[in-house]
């Protein structure tokens, strides 16, 4: 933000703010305020442009498997919070995973993700333990594998790093102390969540973080906090898509119009991306199925405002539909041929291709470690 003769705060030139070596907070936030459509869309070419650099215009496709939805947490947003009687709960076996994991490896994704509610102990660290495990022998290595299991003790993210997942995504949800105690009971520790991350870089994973897009009471501000909050955590992979209510959470309450704001929630994520993109350049971004649930071209949108990851469910249709973050979640009734096809057709339709086979590693992470290893001092 510049100032005048005056000393009043005056917008800098969006062209100059393009151009810029390094961007502000408040570049930032400028930036995430822009609502003119000629703006926006500049402000979405120079995403590309810089997503086209970086990281190229390959997608890449994370199988979803929603292991279980029993959780431990009682976050005030999330649709499978402990206190939500109403959930039937579930945990798949492990038979029915690795069938998913199979599917995933015959139809040449890269990688798996494996999601749930958060479950700790040594029994469930035992268990996840074995999925890795037998995902890396039966599919000869070839399907990375991503983790996104919530905070856990370091012995357990040690056991299944060391077992072959290299991949762990712990959103933050908000960097931002005051937004953050908001979102959860006492009992959840924001310190914590920041000592996981932490230690999940340590331990050697490509470490993935991301926040709610439109929370109730955010600023553009704190959203701008959020992006240098990736960048001093030198995240390398970012997940985040708009703030959706789930009707069985007591957060909803605060925003009971959600369909009179919900277009501004898909444009202000989609800003979102797109200054993510340009600040951080080289981590892989996720284009959310929550971007669908608001609008049916949200994902390809997101990709067009500088995502390159994509997530297709590939949850057995008997558990999906218990593994409701957020109401009106998309492709709850799709069998996973049916879903491929269909994101297939649509990354298609905007002129980018899938990298079938590929594991699709952030290329941040790679010149993460590189930066450090030529940091380290040299041995006597």
């Amino acid at each position: 933000m510049l100032k005048d003769d005056e000393g009043q705060a005056k917008m800098v030139p969006l062209a100059t703010l393009l151009e810029k070596d390094s961007l502000t907070a408040s570049d930032m936030a400028g930036l995430l305020s822009l609502h003119d459509k000629s703006e926006v869309r500049r402000l979405y070419n120079k995403a590309y442009a810089v997503k086209r650099e970086c990281v190229g215009t390959t997608v890449y496709f994370r199988g979803l498997i929603e292991i279980s939805n029993l959780c431990e947490k009682n976050c005030y947003y999330c649709g499978i919070r402990r206190e939500n009687g109403s959930v039937e709960r579930y945990m798949m076996d492990e038979t029915d995973i690795l069938d998913a994991a199979g599917e995933a490896w015959k139809w040449g994704y890269g990688s798996v993700v494996l999601q749930s509610g958060e479950v700790s102990g040594d029994h469930y660290a035992r268990f996840i333990e074995r999925i890795i495990l037998k995902i890396k022998k039966l599919f000869h290595g070839e399907l990375g594998i991503t983790l996104s299991l919530g905070e856990q003790d370091e012995d357990a993210y040690r056991r299944w790093r060391q077992a072959g997942a290299h991949r762990y995504l712990l959103r933050i949800e908000t960097s931002d102390r005051r937004l953050y105690s908001t979102l959860h009971p006492e009992d959840h520790s924001y310190d914590r969540r920041i000592e996981c991350l932490s230690l999940l870089k340590t331990i050697g994973y490509q470490v993935g973080t991301g926040v709610m897009i439109g929370l109730p009471g955010q600023t553009v501000e704190q959203l701008a906090q959020d992006i240098l909050f990736y960048k001093r955590i030198d995240a390398d992979m970012i997940g985040m898509g708009p703030y959706i209510p789930h009707h069985g959470t007591p957060l909803a309450k605060s925003m009971p119009d959600f369909d009179n704001v919900k277009a501004e929630q898909l444009d202000l994520s989609l800003r979102m991306i797109a200054v993510t993109r340009i600040v951080l350049r080289d981590v892989n971004i996720a284009s959310t199925t929550a971007l669908q649930a608001i609008e049916d071209s949200g994902r390809e949108l997101g990709l067009k405002a500088g995502a390159n990851v994509i997530m297709p469910n590939i949850t057995p249709l008997a558990y999906r539909t218990r593994y409701e973050l957020y109401d009106n979640k998309p492709c709850l009734d799709e069998n996973e041929a049916t879903c491929r096809d269909c994101l297939e057709a649509r990354i298609e339709s905007i002129g980018e291709t899938i990298g079938y086979g590929r594991m699709g590693d952030s290329p941040h992470f790679k010149n993460r470690i590189t930066r450090e290893r030529f940091a380290q001092p040299a041995a006597e």
